[in-house]
């Protein structure tokens, strides 16, 4: 299932996604910003479950099977371009705040900010048409949570 994703999205010219494939793009892109700082811990798989359990109303065996999927798809993905473009086009701009609300939780998981996260959020942030300022608030919801 992987491999015949990937061909979709490295298609020159990618159909829109459906639900299922924007869902693995979203766990997908969230492994790659918890992998981006080179340590990929245990509370960023977890709060990977726990924001596919909330967003997709996935059990727990559920989500940790998508996120396991997601984190072969990541591997194999060449770039992260690909994620975003498929989510931007199967999630409307009003509800993509809460993507990247769900992208600061894993990339604060660990208790810390890495500048290799900072990096990649802010490329993830401007492809997926959010502002900085948006995108503050949403890191800042994010750390609300945590709490």
């Amino acid at each position: 299932m992987v491999s015949a994703f990937l061909r979709r999205l490295l298609a020159p010219a990618p159909a829109p996604v459906g639900h299922k494939d924007a869902t693995l793009a979203l766990a997908a892109l969230l492994v790659r910003i918890a992998r981006s700082d080179g340590d990929y811990a245990a509370s960023e798989a977890a709060r990977i479950d726990r924001v596919m359990m909330a967003r997709e109303g996935l059990s727990a065996a559920g989500a940790a099977a998508l996120r396991r999927e997601a984190e072969d798809l990541e591997a194999e993905a060449p770039d992260t371009v690909r994620f975003t473009r498929a989510l931007k086009e199967a999630v409307p701009p009003e509800e993509r705040l809460a993507l990247v609300e769900a992208l600061w939780s894993v990339a604060l998981a660990d208790g810390g900010r890495d500048a290799s996260e900072d990096r990649l959020m802010r490329l993830v942030v401007s492809l997926l048409g959010v502002t900085d300022v948006d995108s503050g608030i949403a890191r800042q919801r994010a750390l609300r949570a945590e709490n």
